[in-house]
């Protein structure tokens, strides 16, 4: 039997409650630009974020407790700066989780945790555009 081609985690969608705050802190915080928005852009139902992320609109949504086998454990996040993620991240509402202060927890439930890249890492990623033909 063959193996198949290798492949890798295009985007992780997430619901959320407040997808403006959502919005602000992924960009202002981890300089996530936006690549695609579904419906209004001051009121979007969904957000795609240049690095993976997809916001989901979901106004009222409470995230099951964080026994529940079904929530999504964390999104781990590489960052060009660690210092500096974590210095833009104090200015908001986020908790730091026990497993160290690189691991933070957004209002909705979310759990990030910020790794430092390699120089020049990201960049060269990000400048990857695998939907190119």
């Amino acid at each position: 039997m063959s193996q198949p081609g290798k492949s890798y985690v295009e985007h992780v969608a997430v619901r959320v409650n407040d997808i403006q705050w959502h919005i602000r802190f992924f960009h202002e915080v981890l300089g996530m630009a936006v690549r695609e928005i579904d419906g209004p852009p001051e009121a979007p139902h969904q957000y795609w974020t240049l690095g993976g992320v997809q916001l989901v609109s979901m106004p009222g949504f409470a995230a099951p407790p964080s026994n529940d086998a079904g929530w999504l454990a964390h999104l781990g996040i590489m960052v060009e700066d660690l210092e500096a993620a974590l210095q833009a991240a104090s200015r908001w509402a986020v908790k730091t989780l026990p497993q160290g202060p690189n691991w933070l927890q957004l209002p909705d439930g979310l759990a990030v945790e910020l790794i430092q890249a390699s120089p020049g890492a990201v960049a060269k990623v990000l400048a990857v555009d695998p939907r190119a033909l």
